[in-house]
């Protein structure tokens, strides 16, 4: 009897802390979807105050900072796209204008850091300002880290009312210090850049080259048998070399930022 009231005390134990579990897990999710669903809350289609632009041609309009992005498309190659950001006197908001784009949560954070990063280089307080992010793309991958860095450079011209260079662009994720993190597909963005006459393709540090591989069938004869590996053969890409744009290694938003302002790149 003893054996048996002992288990059923444990059983509810065990019963009692799965309800406890799964409250918090409600509260956790409440939390989170909350906080997505407020940062999305303006991203209607008939929001008036989006920033409506278009790849070509496009009209610049005052106080918007637009920057050329390189991404990756569905089918992995590389394409480029146009990132717009908007500053005005405001309270605050983060308002996001994505067409053709899965919004996930790696671009939230983004935003996010970007805005900070911009707010700690520029000394302005960005709770002062309503700031629109406005994405035209046809990739499917702009989104999330590797639009980072360009985010944070548009905010700060966008705050700044300074012009971005078009013929400049860059890949990379950014951090909270501002500097620059690693991304993928360097080289199909490289290509993009080239497709679309850009002068310049900034990258992360140790990025300017890549390591490809290709595929090698070797066989060897074991008496009256063959026996066949495929092998996976290294080399070192030099991006600019390959692609024929020249690719410089940037480690942090500020170094990256006056790039975008020289008049031209020596």
């Amino acid at each position: 009897m003893d054996m048996l009231k002992k288990r059923k005390d444990l059983s509810k134990k065990l019963l009692y802390g799965f309800i406890g579990l799964a409250i918090i897990f409600g509260l956790f999710l409440g939390i989170y979807f909350g906080d997505y669903l407020n940062f999305l809350k303006y991203n209607h289609s008939d929001n008036s105050e989006k920033i409506k632009i278009s790849l070509e041609p496009f009209v610049p309009e005052e106080g918007v900072a637009y920057i050329s992005v390189p991404a990756i498309g569905p089918e992995g190659e590389g394409v480029s796209t146009l990132l717009a950001v908007k500053a005005e006197e405001g309270i605050g908001r983060t308002l996001v204008d994505i067409d053709s784009l899965l919004f996930w949560v790696d671009t939230q954070n983004s935003i996010r850091i970007a805005k900070n990063v911009a707010e700690n280089i520029t000394g302005l307080n960005t709770d002062l300002y309503d700031m629109t992010f406005s994405i035209v793309a046809n990739a499917s991958l702009i989104g999330g880290e590797s639009a980072g860095a360009a985010l944070a450079l548009a905010s700060i011209a966008a705050l700044t009312g300074n012009k971005l260079r078009s013929d400049v662009m860059i890949t990379g994720a950014v951090n909270h210090d501002g500097s620059i993190g690693p991304i993928g597909g360097v080289l199909e963005k490289a290509r993009a850049a080239k497709d679309v006459n850009a002068s310049l393709l900034l990258v992360p540090l140790l990025q300017s080259s890549e390591i490809v591989y290709t595929e090698s069938e070797h066989c060897e004869k074991y008496g009256f048998m063959e026996w066949c590996t495929t092998e996976r053969i290294p080399e070192k890409i030099d991006i600019s070399q390959d692609i024929g744009i020249d690719v410089r290694e940037v480690g942090s938003i500020q170094e990256a930022y006056k790039y975008f302002l020289e008049k031209e790149v020596i």
